[in-house]
């Protein structure tokens, strides 16, 4: 992530369908299969993940909220007066309003988020709610390098906020990487505010990612719809299972789509389905030489990945952090212990 010069407009460099249907066919083609988990989140996919929160057994975004609630004069104190707020996959922006309606004449709030229509309803009410705040939205992956537009005026520092346990999706070599970036970002007198899942018994994280409505099942299955509809693939909802559980070893909610028979899947670019003279039919259903197909076969059982979501604890994740370049300052939990939120500075 890096800075441009000032935008007024939304800056949207989503991942096109083209960036979907190469990671689908990349994840697709290895061994366990996958899928990207990114991709969740088209306009049903953040629907559901907002009534996943909703659910009895999903205690992380209530949680959360809570330890937000209870501490969020100190923790606007902790980042403190005139800074940039930048947000990470903030979604709704219930979280974030809480921070910017505590902090001291804040600079500026960058939201960056992969979902446009999420992004474009948050900045929305934001601007209605904080008139004066100067709100510059970023429709991006943020996975990956992003050119962030740059506020009118000069904050005394950036913040980095990285709510919901997102982290969590990351391999731990990668959650380095990406904090070093993150730290990158923040640069001299940078901060960063996230919050992590952490550890705790099997039976309370498996309930949260397999609620008893089947909410987090269809957002799982969302991927396959997703994949039909915009990639013209021929994934049968029906013969498809969710499923997720907790590998202690390894310290991960293991989310997986189960085949439930031996089938065939075939995914083919749309994007290309325009037929031209001299195109030849390849077969009944269509399929012409200027079109791309590539088919997939899946034995009854067989599992494609489709999220990691790692757990852990204080001391570990102090660890993580300093080792991609931050000094730990605070950290605040629930009761129960549940999820925490950790403040770090950049190391000078």
């Amino acid at each position: 992530m890096s800075r441009a010069l000032h935008e007024s407009a939304v800056l949207d460099i989503a991942p096109a369908n083209s960036d979907f249907l190469s990671e689908v066919l990349s994840g697709l083609s290895r061994t366990p299969p996958t899928l990207p988990c990114k991709f969740f989140y088209d306009a049903r996919g953040a629907a559901l993940f907002q009534k996943i929160c909703e659910q009895s057994e999903y205690y992380i975004t209530r949680t959360e909220l809570l330890i937000l609630n209870e501490n969020r004069a100190e923790i606007a104190s902790q980042l403190g007066d005139s800074i940039e707020l930048i947000g990470l996959g903030t979604g709704a922006g219930t979280k974030t309003r809480i921070l910017l309606e505590e902090l001291k004449d804040p600079v500026a709030y960058v939201p960056v988020d992969i979902s446009d229509k999420q992004l474009q309803k948050s900045t929305a009410a934001f601007r209605r709610l904080l008139p004066r705040l100067e709100i510059l939205p970023v429709c991006a992956d943020y996975l990956q390098p992003v050119l962030l537009p740059s506020p009118q005026r000069t904050p005394r520092r950036n913040v980095v906020y990285f709510p919901g346990s997102t982290i969590g999706n990351f391999e731990p070599a990668d959650a380095a990487a990406f904090l070093r970036r993150i730290a990158d970002l923040g640069g001299q007198r940078g901060a960063l505010l996230i919050g992590v899942d952490l550890q705790k018994d099997r039976q309370t994280l498996e309930r949260a990612y397999n609620d008893s409505a089947g909410v987090t099942a269809e957002f799982n299955l969302n991927l396959l719809v997703r994949a039909n509809h915009e990639l013209g693939a021929d994934f049968d909802i029906a013969h498809w299972r969710h499923q997720a559980i907790y590998n202690s070893k390894e310290g991960r909610i293991e989310m997986y789509l189960i085949s439930a028979i031996d089938q065939t899947v075939r995914v083919r670019d749309r994007q290309r389905s325009r037929r031209e003279p001299g195109d030849v039919d390849l077969d009944p259903q269509g399929l012409t030489s200027r079109e791309a197909s590539h088919q997939f076969h899946f034995v009854a059982g067989e599992k494609i990945i489709t999220e990691y979501s790692y757990k852990h604890s204080r001391e570990g994740f102090i660890a993580l952090a300093a080792s991609a370049g931050f000094s730990f300052e605070r950290f605040w939990t629930d009761d129960s212990q549940l999820f925490g939120l950790f403040y770090f500075t950049v190391k000078l």
